[in-house]
């Protein structure tokens, strides 16, 4: 019931487990483990008798030779990972998961959320906004040692010859700079051998202690210090380039690195181009407002206009407040939050890089996104008329 990482196809494991498999045969630093494959996920939710049990004599039989290190259990769908669909952050992963039944219950968690609200709502806004919907039926789970990481991010290899590599980076684990609760740095590697750099204000991380991820306020003297120096930000251009000539094409790749050792978490067709880059020429304050007191700025996340209704949304209890064509202004975008989606024109955040899952959803949706505003939510209020220019990166009251 079980397939090697090493093994994984695309028919039977899923995009996800396929390319880290790939890499892994050709010797890329990628953590090993195992995948249960989509005919183990279908037999068990048929509901064919003695499925599980049977997938957890297997998992408890290769735990035997693994041993007791902590592993991240992962989704590896039929509609993830795909050239047109990252469907990014939308079905669970569970890290620090050690034991058979918390890997039990971490695997149950990865089929039962192909089917959650988020998404399906993912599935449904993109068939909305393009000619077909992403494939869909079958959920793979990917079992792998995790990587206590000191440094994690998310790098974009270039999409034409000769272009820039942007990598996005911050201390500990990777969920901070995926699920945009940090705005990470910025780092923007050109053929030539430049590096530009944009060092942000980092103040949480998050980490494992045993079986529980821990977020926490970063040391002062870390904040604002770089998570990267020039040399690792080159390691990481080579190997980018080299797994993108290795999976055929521009790739969205998640990485760690841990006591100097870089390792490969995921690779992923790029499935939207990034914002163009323009230089910004109107003076900002130190609370990010321009001269012109009706405009903020922040990171481009996602090309296009919108004018629209701004929406304060904090948490899932304002949820009911949106209305179609609201532009979400938000501390950060949850994966759950996937749904409201379908309703907005556009998105505001107080944290967040243009790697992060919120950005590569909203460039896939087709709706500009303008990231990192600090302290939008206080800045704007509900019902201000607001113009969003993704492009630029500013936010316009009317």
């Amino acid at each position: 019931m079980l397939v090697k990482i090493g093994d994984a196809t695309f028919s039977s494991c899923g995009g996800k487990a396929h390319a880290l498999g790939i890499l892994l045969r050709a010797n890329y630093p990628v953590p090993d483990g195992v995948v249960v494959p989509f005919h183990t996920y279908r037999a068990a939710t048929s509901d064919r008798p003695g499925v599980t049990m049977s997938l957890r004599n297997d998992i408890a039989h290769w735990l035997e030779g693994f041993g007791d290190a902590p592993l991240a259990v992962r989704s590896s769908a039929d509609s993830e990972d795909g050239s047109a669909a990252s469907a990014a952050g939308q079905h669970d992963s569970i890290l620090g998961v050690q034991g058979i039944d918390p890997i039990m219950n971490a695997v149950q968690s990865c089929w039962t959320s192909l089917d959650s609200e988020r998404a399906v709502g993912y599935r449904d806004n993109l068939s909305r906004s393009r000619a077909a919907s992403p494939r869909h039926g079958a959920m793979a789970v990917i079992v792998q040692r995790l990587v206590d990481a000191d440094v994690s991010g998310v790098m974009f290899t270039p999409s034409t010859p000769g272009g820039v590599t942007e990598i996005e980076a911050s201390w500990g684990l990777g969920l901070s700079v995926v699920g945009g609760t940090v705005t990470p740095d910025r780092y923007r590697i050109g053929d030539d051998g430049t590096i530009a750099s944009t060092i942000a204000d980092k103040g949480i991380r998050t980490d494992r202690r045993r079986t529980t991820l821990i977020t926490s306020d970063v040391a002062s003297s870390d904040r604002t210090r770089s998570t990267l120096d020039d040399q690792t930000a080159f390691r990481l251009t080579r190997l980018g380039g080299e797994i993108a000539a290795r999976l055929g094409g521009p790739q969205d790749i998640e990485w760690s690195i841990a006591e100097g050792r870089i390792w490969i978490l995921q690779a992923r067709p790029i499935t939207a181009a990034l914002p163009s880059h323009h230089t910004m020429t109107h003076t900002t304050t130190a609370d990010g407002r321009s001269d012109s007191s009706t405009i903020l700025t922040g990171t481009p996340g996602s090309d296009g206009h919108a004018t629209g209704t701004a929406r304060i949304v904090r948490g899932p209890s304002d949820f009911v407040r949106v209305r179609r064509g609201d532009i979400l202004v938000c501390p950060y975008t949850d994966p759950a939050w996937t749904p409201l989606l379908r309703a907005a024109k556009g998105v505001v955040t107080e944290t967040g890089g243009v790697l992060s899952h919120a950005a590569i959803v909203a460039r896939e949706l087709r709706i500009p996104a303008v990231l990192g505003v600090a302290n939008a939510t206080d800045r704007l209020r509900d019902n201000d008329i607001v113009r969003i220019d993704g492009q630029k990166g500013t936010i316009t009251t009317t």
